[in-house]
């Protein structure tokens, strides 16, 4: 029986080692291979000159070297991966629009590929306008180039139907493993105690309101700590603002990879705070549902879907401030807050749902 051949590019490669989209091609590969299909995964490495390829639990990775770092590394890998995989048949999955421009490719030798586009990359403050103009443009390129679109919120559907017909465009979101116990022994090097501290996860940059947030926790005494994870360097302005801002009940405790220890962070958070204001579903707000942590958000459209009505909203730092005076001390809405989200998660963010409407889209293209 001929086997449906899929080959996944835009990521830095599997296993997940940097981010979001990493982890989804994880799941989204190993889901495949276990259905059957011939699964291929580009993989961007850091060291070495020639294009080699190994098995990792029956995907096949291309693993393809890149002298420069940074962007321009990224740029380079994308089309060394376009050219690659445009010489062998077969569908493919294109995670993120960054360079969609190199889809044109795919176009030109009648290859079908189907493109995730992500967030609405060119609105984040963090890029200057080259950058923003760059995205902005490999925006439309996507959008026009690939043969089908996945939007990963349904209001990013709804910005996507301002570029291509609605009907060329699919919501499907992102999942995330249940949390049912995690080690508390991870908790010990922190000095945290379950239900001490809330949590908040997110890169070190304005747009995840992470100053407004800091700011309004450390306006008073609030009895529990608030536990900032990422990178902070004292060179950056923003970062500096964020720590300058700091009171004593405000803990940084660095960038953590170690998913057993991120696990136990959320799992024992009396709160976790989600600052984001732009983007789709964001797998971090996902995460937080399956661990069933009550849920305090930027107010936005993308959050409010994610997280639902049950969850608390703020906007601007004196709105996070009233939010939290009323929020820390209210045990019982606190324990309504996590079974919401428990049930949020089970009701749309589950891997099982997530990785079987991927296939149900791909299966049509790949036959």
């Amino acid at each position: 029986m001929k086997k449906n051949v899929i080959r996944i590019l835009g990521t830095r490669g599997v296993p997940a080692n940097h981010g979001g989209f990493e982890t989804f091609a994880e799941y989204l590969a190993l889901y495949l291979v276990a259905k059957g299909w011939d699964v291929t995964v580009y993989c961007q490495e850091d060291e070495g000159s020639a294009i080699y390829e190994d098995d990792w639990r029956g995907v096949r990775r291309v693993h393809i070297p890149v002298q420069r770092p940074g962007a321009a590394g990224t740029i380079i890998f994308d089309w060394k991966s376009t050219l690659h995989a445009a010489k062998e048949p077969g569908l493919i999955l294109t995670l993120g629009y960054n360079t969609a421009v190199f889809c044109g490719y795919f176009r030109l030798k009648g290859i079908t590929n189907l493109i995730n586009m992500d967030g609405i990359e060119w609105r984040r403050q963090k890029w200057g306008m080259l950058a923003k103009l760059w995205f902005y443009l490999n925006e439309w390129a996507g959008a026009w180039l690939g043969n089908h679109l996945i939007a990963d919120h349904p209001h990013i559907k709804t910005h996507l139907s301002t570029r291509v017909a609605p009907n060329k465009i699919t919501t499907i979101a992102y999942g995330a493993d249940p949390v049912r116990s995690a080690n508390l022994e991870a908790l010990r090097p922190y000095g945290l105690t379950p239900n001490g501290y809330a949590v908040l996860i997110a890169r070190a940059e304005p747009e995840n309101s992470i100053l407004d947030v800091v700011k309004a926790w450390s306006r008073r005494p609030r009895g529990v700590k608030l536990v900032i994870l990422g990178k902070y360097d004292p060179r950056h302005p923003y970062q500096s603002l964020v720590r300058a801002a700091a009171g004593d009940e405000v803990q940084f405790v660095g960038a953590i990879y170690d998913k057993e220890v991120v696990n136990a962070l959320r799992f024992y958070a009396r709160l976790y705070v989600h600052g984001h204001q732009v983007g789709g579903t964001n797998p971090s707000l996902v995460e937080s549902l399956a661990a069933g942590n009550a849920v305090l958000a930027h107010d936005n459209q993308f959050n409010r879907w994610v997280a639902g009505d049950q969850a608390r909203y703020f906007r601007g730092a004196d709105d996070c401030a009233a939010v939290l005076d009323r929020l820390l001390p209210d045990e019982a809405a606190l324990s309504a807050m996590r079974q919401a989200s428990l049930a949020r998660h089970a009701e749309a963010f589950t891997w099982e749902q997530i990785l079987g409407a991927y296939e149900a889209l791909l299966l049509p293209y790949a036959q």
